[in-house]
């Protein structure tokens, strides 16, 4: 069953962009849920391989790849997450300032939450960008599997992209005073 896009009340060209937003960040919700699942079965093989090489030395005790792989897909699970998760309310918050005041002042709680979460996740997706940037120009690669570092550096860099994408979105949908969360965003939740 469908249910009516939390941002029908923003006029149309902000509603569209507001709706593409919301897209991809469904999108990158998807993505670390991938994350996570390629994460699981990589750590599953390299006990599934610690396992079998006590049994027969044909096969290696480990993956030599495991443990940096683990913690690219770890840091690209929790990144892509961010802005799936901060659209479905999901973020620890300290709401007991919000939930005692009255609704113009938690308006303006809301716009100025926004708006500070918005310069810093900016700056720092700018900042990873320039790093991810950095790596590549001087062909950087890790010294256990010879991973080029700009490649995972450049997941966490688009995470950080789409959540400061999502406070960009927060910061409108607070101005205009619509619903700053989707439920529908939630584990769980129905499908549209």
């Amino acid at each position: 069953m469908s249910h009516p896009s939390a941002n029908a009340a923003a006029p149309q060209p902000l509603r569209a962009i507001l709706n593409g937003i919301d897209y991809v960040s469904r999108l990158d919700g998807w993505l670390g849920a991938l994350c996570l699942v390629l994460l699981t079965m990589l750590m599953l093989a390299e006990v599934f391989l610690r396992a079998l090489s006590n049994v027969t030395s044909l096969v290696p005790a480990h993956i030599p790849v495991a443990w940096e792989w683990s913690s690219y897909l770890m840091a690209a699970t929790f990144t892509f997450g961010a802005a799936m998760t901060l659209r479905g309310g999901g973020h620890i918050r300290v709401s007991l300032l919000i939930n005692n005041v009255s609704p113009g002042v938690r308006r303006v709680v809301e716009i100025l939450c926004a708006a500070v979460a918005l310069a810093f996740v900016g700056f720092l997706a700018y900042a990873m960008v320039k790093f991810t940037y950095g790596s590549f120009s001087r062909g950087q690669t890790s010294i256990s599997s010879n991973t080029p570092v700009w490649i995972p550096q450049a997941v966490v860099t688009f995470g950080m992209f789409l959540l400061a994408l999502q406070f960009l979105g927060r910061l409108i949908q607070a101005l205009l005073g619509l619903p700053l969360e989707d439920h529908s965003f939630k584990a769980g939740a129905p499908a549209d």
